[in-house]
């Protein structure tokens, strides 16, 4: 089984490399973010014109998330129990069961900058997370959380560690609710297999040359449950098609991030 994350920047604006992606790559499951577009708007044809059913929860111009799967998703959830209720109405969870798997797909607020109200959010939004979690699954069964988590796990997810110690994405405060989520019974699953590899980033800047010097960071993950840790086979950042040169529409300024499972015993 091959599973995805991808942060598309605006899925209708990128439509044509994304299915020419699916296309390509033959994924089983695609989780994305930032989509954009509010859920009547969500292009369900196009995507299952190349195999593709979708569960979704959207937006105007900004945010949403959606799971894409290769049969139709069920016991789908598209907010975090207490969003009903936030005067924000962001969308950026949802989860369903894809097959015999329960995925999760997140877009975690970015934050803006360190003691805004924005930061505060972004920590209080990953602490719902994690009591959605305690709440309705179990860390014992099969579960995959994957998105944009605007958080560098560690220095070695991060181009110049010592430029980004104590900014935005890498303050000890968004570090820990990743260390959270590990201790409920997540496993980051690039880590698994790479432990000690460095410079492995999923997001560059447009400016810069970026990509070209390889300056990114590692915002976009893959966490898994122990039952899944044996069956990865590997994981990938495909940077090919953060590359410009891939098409003529402009790309994300997020690669794709893909885990191959085994089958399991």
């Amino acid at each position: 089984m091959l599973l995805a994350t991808w942060n598309v920047n605006s899925l209708l604006a990128r439509l044509e490399r994304v299915t020419a992606w699916l296309e390509r790559r033959r994924p089983d499951i695609v989780c994305l973010q930032e989509t954009k577009c509010p859920d009547e708007a969500f292009p369900r044809q196009a995507l299952l014109d190349v195999g593709y059913h979708a569960c979704t929860s959207g937006q105007r111009g900004r945010n949403g998330v959606a799971i894409l799967s290769r049969t139709p998703p069920e016991c789908v959830v598209t907010a975090l129990p207490a969003a009903a209720e936030d005067e924000d109405g962001q969308s950026r969870f949802v989860s369903a069961r894809a097959g015999d798997l329960d995925v999760i797909s997140v877009y975690v607020p970015n934050g803006q900058g360190i003691g805004t109200e924005a930061y505060f959010y972004k920590l209080e939004w990953t602490a719902r997370l994690l009591g959605h979690l305690r709440a309705s699954f179990d860390p014992a069964r099969p579960l995959v959380l994957a998105g944009d988590f605007n958080i560098c796990p560690a220095d070695i997810d991060v181009h110049a560690p010592e430029y980004y110690r104590n900014r935005l994405h890498c303050t000890e405060h968004e570090r820990r609710a990743l260390r959270y989520l590990e201790q409920w019974g997540f496993v980051d699953a690039l880590r698994h297999v790479r432990p000690d590899a460095a410079g492995l980033y999923s997001w560059f800047d447009y400016g810069a040359h970026s990509l070209r010097k390889n300056e990114g960071l590692r915002i976009d993950l893959i966490y898994v449950t122990r039952p899944l840790v044996d069956r990865i086979d590997s994981v990938e950042i495909d940077l090919d098609e953060r590359s410009p040169k891939r098409s003529k529409t402009k790309p994300s300024d997020h690669a794709p991030v893909l885990m191959r499972l085994a089958s399991a015993s």
